[in-house]
């Protein structure tokens, strides 16, 4: 699907013609700079790269420098591909949050928030033991059992256990678009979404 590459603001919230007070996250949508076209002759598929926020010169390596002086552009700090672009656009072509002015919905795909190494009840909703009865007293928090002892004498993969939460790539689908802001590349969107504030998002323009 087409897109482009955004920032994470924040949340807020607005108000909608039936009076009710919608939250919404605010995302800072380009502009984004062309930086390739690929083909399908010469790369195996078709797409367009963009580039998203410059970069300095002194901290882009020479590979870099020799790919964004190719299509003409300023050094940028974030590359991304994306498909089935209604028109090809040109190397050098600035695209705007303009592209979603007539789109009802899109997919957002950004990194959640990372929350360290988190047990079960954080990380997976286990309820724990809940009560101090029956002479219990060290495992209120705790997993219970994960497996049989003597058959299968293993602990099967998925197993919902303690561990690292978070820092993985999310993809939330279906966001109402409440309001662009073309003058301030802004995009409204109903909801959360994933990652922090700050945070650089893929915006995707859903078909019609």
């Amino acid at each position: 699907m087409p897109g482009l590459l955004g920032k994470k603001i924040g949340m807020t919230s607005v108000f909608g013609a039936d009076g009710k007070n919608v939250p919404c996250t605010v995302i800072e949508v380009g502009p984004c700079v062309v930086t390739q076209i690929k083909s399908v002759e010469k790369d195996g598929y078709a797409a367009v790269q963009v580039g998203f926020e410059d970069a300095k010169e002194k901290n882009t390596t020479a590979a870099l420098m020799g790919h964004f002086n190719k299509a003409g552009v300023t050094p940028k700090r974030h590359l991304a591909e994306f498909k089935d672009f209604e028109t090809t656009p040109n190397l050098g072509d600035v695209l705007t949050v303009e592209m979603f002015s007539d789109a009802a919905f899109v997919d957002v795909i950004a990194v959640s928030k990372g929350h360290g190494f988190q047990g079960v009840v954080k990380r997976h909703g286990f309820g724990g033991v809940g009560q101090q009865t029956h002479g219990q007293h060290n495992r209120a928090r705790k997993p219970g059992s994960i497996g049989a002892c003597s058959y299968p004498a293993k602990v099967f993969k998925g197993m919902r256990m303690a561990g690292h939460m978070g820092s993985q790539q999310v993809t939330t689908q279906n966001l109402q678009v409440l309001k662009v802001i073309p003058e301030h590349n802004l995009l409204l969107i109903k909801g959360s979404n994933p990652g922090y504030k700050g945070s650089i998002v893929s915006i995707l323009k859903e078909w019609k």
